[in-house]
């Protein structure tokens, strides 16, 4: 390759401004930036959304269903809330609250009915006129042996926790896209320029 070559080369790459590409990069940057907060503050208002339904005991698995839809479709929507939350980001409050009632309700009526059984049975084995004092020892014995205790709430009817795309192909993610291209056009461009003007001068020395 001789001087003319590298003289010519450098011509076409001034027919490309290279600010072209500098500008073109920075808004799509600035586009992505504000898209990737909308869809933060969206996902937030869906979560909301989400805990206000629980409260008033609505339709949480349709609130629930678009949440998720949001955060598996847009970047920058993981509701992580660290390590100081009771476990997961999305936690329903009051379902919660009111799945524990109900096993309570169900604890009652189940241990209630156990009592009476430990009764009638402690009645046969221990009839007043005989020996009635041990009639006490063999309920509690009955109740011990047979009564139920609350169980755990399973995790998974209270908790949930989505997480987003690494990348999504919305405003956001186009707009890095053409972000990323744009700058590293502009990268090659002005590299490429240096390079050329770099052989011009080696050759006319």
């Amino acid at each position: 390759m001789d001087k003319r070559f590298f003289k010519r080369f450098n011509k076409l790459l001034r027919s490309v401004n290279i600010w072209i590409f500098l500008v073109i990069a920075v808004v799509a940057g600035l586009v992505a930036i504000y898209s990737l907060r909308q869809n933060n503050l969206r996902a937030i208002e869906l979560r909301n959304q989400v805990v206000e339904v629980d409260k008033n005991n609505g339709d949480v698995e349709s609130a629930l269903r678009e949440l998720r839809e949001h955060i598996y479709s847009h970047m920058n929507t993981n509701l992580s809330s660290g390590d100081n939350s009771i476990s997961q980001p999305i936690q329903l409050k009051y379902r919660y609250e009111r799945l524990v009632e109900a096993e309570q309700k169900k604890l009652s009526v189940q241990n209630t009915q156990i009592y009476t059984e430990a009764q009638a049975e402690c009645e046969k084995q221990f009839p007043v006129g005989l020996s009635g004092s041990g009639r006490i020892p063999c309920i509690t014995e009955y109740v011990s042996a047979r009564g139920v205790e609350q169980k755990e709430i399973p995790e998974e009817l209270y908790k949930f926790d989505f997480v987003a795309p690494f990348w999504s192909p919305d405003l956001a993610g186009w707009s890095l896209v053409i972000s990323s291209i744009a700058l590293a056009l502009f990268v090659i461009r002005f590299g490429l320029e240096k390079y050329v003007q770099k052989e011009i001068r080696d050759l006319s020395n």
